[in-house]
């Protein structure tokens, strides 16, 4: 019967070098020794085929080197993107992303987030699909968490990574005012349990200070469910034909809070015989890859994707290394970028 391979252990390479096994511990971390001695020791770990047990040394450093990565709704294309980002910031840094998709539920996220901490993650990065939830306070006392787009308003958190969209929302629909528009549908994932989210917020107070009606309606991230909800929402835009006789004026815009949202618009524009940039404008707010290749381009916000990522990940591994940070909130500003998908219409007279 064949006999397993051995693992060869961290004694067995003190003992081929001549070092303490504390020693090589620590050259082969890269610590407390000098570079010929490590490269002696990594070189020795190599011939003897030395690979460190991960489950031993997380019981010696209290670690597992896995920090939980808990995506709001991964039907958004944009978080997708920047998930990917995050566990290459962290991999970088010998770390391994656990990632986890809350579905855009607000108690899954919870019972997820709950599971990542009694798994023992490092630390856990969260886009939170409910920051105001009460929940985040207790896993924020078990295990090191930094939030990004929204800030946890119950949590005392390690970090912050947060989207000013107060002043996104303000620029987009400056900019709409600016080219006429007066009625603009906006387009939200937040749903029904998770009402008063920061950016709705907003967007009913610019609204109000810049004279225009806005209709806020909930809308899935996934492009099947998008379109739907445009379908309605285009039935009753200028040059659809109109279903609700009760229903006020018609949108002459579409705002959606992801890009994602925004393609069902474009997806339900088509089917209507609709052009976007001509018959309706319509705008973004995250600025993923596929809305610049998009006929027209979707004017949209870009709010810095790989800067989030980084500046997360560093959060993150300061508070998991017990270091201190001189900025533990980041503000990221955004900017919009201006394509075809607007167009210019006349002001009510």
């Amino acid at each position: 019967m064949a006999r397993p391979n051995k693992r060869t252990t961290l004694r067995e390479v003190a003992e081929a070098t001549g070092l303490s096994t504390a020693a090589v511990s620590y050259a082969l971390r890269g610590k407390h020794v000098s570079k010929e001695t490590e490269e002696r020791v990594r070189k020795a770990a190599a011939e003897l085929g030395y690979e460190a047990d991960p489950i031993a040394r997380a019981l010696a450093s209290g670690r597992t080197s896995t920090v939980g990565v808990l995506a709001g709704d991964l039907q958004d294309l944009w978080q997708q993107q920047l998930m990917a980002a995050i566990g290459r910031e962290l991999l970088a840094g010998d770390r391994y992303a656990l990632i986890l998709d809350a579905g855009g539920d607000p108690e899954r996220e919870l019972a997820l987030a709950k599971q990542l901490r009694d798994q023992r993650v490092d630390g856990l990065l969260v886009s939170p699909v409910d920051p105001s939830a009460e929940g985040w306070s207790k896993i924020a006392e078990a295990v090191p968490v930094v939030s990004i787009g929204d800030a946890l308003s119950r949590a005392r958190t390690a970090g912050e990574v947060l989207f000013d969209n107060r002043a996104g929302i303000d620029a987009v629909l400056d900019y709409l005012r600016g080219l006429g528009h007066r009625r603009v549908t906006v387009l939200t994932p937040t749903g029904p349990s998770t009402p008063d989210r920061p950016a709705d917020v907003y967007v009913r107070e610019a609204a109000d200070r810049l004279g225009i009606e806005v209709e806020v309606l909930p809308c899935a991230q996934e492009l099947g469910e998008a379109t739907a909800v445009a379908r309605r929402v285009l039935a009753d835009s200028p040059g659809g034909r109109r279903r609700h006789a009760s229903r006020p004026a018609p949108p002459t815009a579409v705002f959606c809070f992801s890009d994602s949202i925004a393609y069902g618009v474009y997806a339900a524009a088509a089917e209507a015989a609709l052009t976007v940039g001509r018959d309706l404008s319509v705008v973004g707010f995250d600025d993923h890859p596929v809305s610049r290749v998009l006929t027209p381009p979707l004017t949209t916000v870009d709010w810095g994707l790989t800067e989030i990522a980084k500046e997360a990940a560093r959060l993150a591994v300061a508070a998991i290394e017990g270091r201190r940070v001189r900025r533990k909130r980041i503000l990221c500003a955004p900017r919009l970028s201006e394509r075809g998908s607007a167009r210019r219409v006349a002001e009510p007279g």
